[in-house]
């Protein structure tokens, strides 16, 4: 996958935010498989940082916002 940190992309349901990558988390097995890939995001509700740990690329694919 190419770097996805700075990518912008809305949240689903009746009232999307507008989220932008902020991190990228890989965890490896000991053998030095990579066995999960999440994203870390962030968005403003209320003056305030929200930061969501736990995001898939899928998310982020799917509600990809293009300027």
């Amino acid at each position: 996958m190419s770097n996805q940190i700075g990518k912008q992309y809305k949240t689903r349901g009746k009232h999307p935010r507008l989220c932008t990558v902020i991190d990228v988390h890989t965890t490896y097995n000991q053998a030095g498989d990579i066995v999960k890939i999440r994203h870390v995001s962030e968005h403003d509700f209320l003056g305030q940082k929200v930061i969501d740990r736990d995001v898939s690329i899928t998310t982020i694919l799917m509600n990809e916002v293009t300027a």
